[in-house]
């Protein structure tokens, strides 16, 4: 098993056998049900920093929060990642603290273009469903060679925005894929894509983790890990969303 969610590598589920039996086993629904309850933490914290957002005068603390607000679910996402054990408690931590930020965010965007945060959803819920019933069905059976392109391409996409934001420290800025620009939106559309079939990854995995017979808070570190995925697709949307606005 391979996914290029690095929440949901091939190690965890072999090493979380080692839990106590009694607790039970992973199952599907199981997994559906928590990835719920996380996504529903989410939206909730994401609908009261909108609220702040759109009721604030002054933009002062919304610049600190977008600069520094990404640290404590980074930071908490660390921690499930290298302990799958905690995620029943951290999880849905992550998903408050991941939505404060995700309301601040969507309210910016949607106060330059309106109607665009209800676009980037319906999209990444579209995408979702579709996928799902893609690979339900057999549509999509993802290869050892597929899964390996997408983990490649992620990882690829990773470390580019990690050196974009090292080079933004100093000043330094790179052309053309982050404009508006047909470079920059092929680019943001090659992003969405990748992570989209993301979801594709993340479904066979978690499929596999339940056959396998991993233990029962590995439902939660699964959620946790698809959660990951969503958040990341919707962004991705949005900034696709974003560009293709700005030039109306």
């Amino acid at each position: 098993m391979r996914t290029s969610n690095p929440a949901l590598n091939d190690t965890v589920f072999v090493n979380s056998r080692t839990g106590n039996p009694a607790d039970g086993v992973m199952t599907l629904n199981g997994t559906v049900f928590k990835t719920a309850v996380l996504t529903l933490l989410l939206v909730t914290a994401a609908s009261w920093s909108w609220k702040l957002v759109a009721g604030e005068n002054s933009p002062a603390w919304i610049g600190a929060a977008m600069k520094f607000g990404w640290i404590l679910p980074f930071g908490i996402a660390m921690v499930i990642g290298f302990v799958p054990k905690t995620a029943p408690a951290l999880a849905p931590v992550y998903a408050l603290t991941k939505g404060i930020l995700i309301g601040i965010v969507s309210a910016i965007f949607e106060s330059l273009f309106h109607g665009i945060v209800l676009n980037a959803v319906m999209l990444t819920c579209g995408i979702l469903f579709a996928l799902l019933a893609a690979y339900s069905t057999g549509v999509i059976k993802p290869s050892e060679n597929f899964k390996l392109g997408i983990f490649a391409a992620t990882g690829g996409i990773a470390l580019f925005y990690i050196a974009s934001w090292a080079l933004g420290m100093f000043g330094i800025q790179i052309p053309g894929l982050f404009g508006n620009g047909w470079v920059g939106i092929a680019f943001s559309g090659f992003v969405v894509v990748i992570a989209a079939l993301n979801l594709v990854l993340d479904f066979d995995f978690i499929e596999n983790g339940c056959a396998s017979g991993a233990p029962k808070h590995m439902e939660w570190y699964a959620a946790f890990g698809l959660l990951v995925t969503l958040v990341w697709l919707y962004l991705e949307i949005l900034r696709l969303l974003s560009k293709l606005r700005s030039r109306d």
